[in-house]
């Protein structure tokens, strides 16, 4: 006797949007399916001037701020910006990341 399931959702309903991929990585915006970068870890330890070029080649809007050892920061947020903290031998220390 087959009986029917009435009342009660499935458990794997059907996705709104099945064709809309996965974020490229976990850096990004929430909601966003944008390949944007918004850090570069890849440059730690390389000159502040590699770093510069590297940055502006994937994002050419960048403004772009080199923070020295002992310089203070606003914390305002600015979607364009990138900082870049260099030690005294003009070394990348810290991931550089837009904000």
């Amino acid at each position: 006797m087959a009986e029917k399931d009435e009342g009660q959702g499935s458990a794997n309903p059907p996705l709104e949007k099945p064709n809309e991929g996965l974020p490229m990585s976990y850096n990004q915006p929430v909601g966003s399916n944008n390949p944007k970068k918004i850090s570069w870890p890849e440059l730690v330890g390389t000159t502040s001037e590699k770093a510069k070029k590297k940055i502006k080649e994937e994002m050419d809007e960048a403004d772009i701020q080199l923070i020295l050892p002992g310089y203070s920061v606003t914390f305002d947020f600015r979607s364009q910006r990138v900082r870049i903290y260099v030690d005294e031998s003009d070394k990348v220390i810290r991931t550089p990341s837009i904000g």
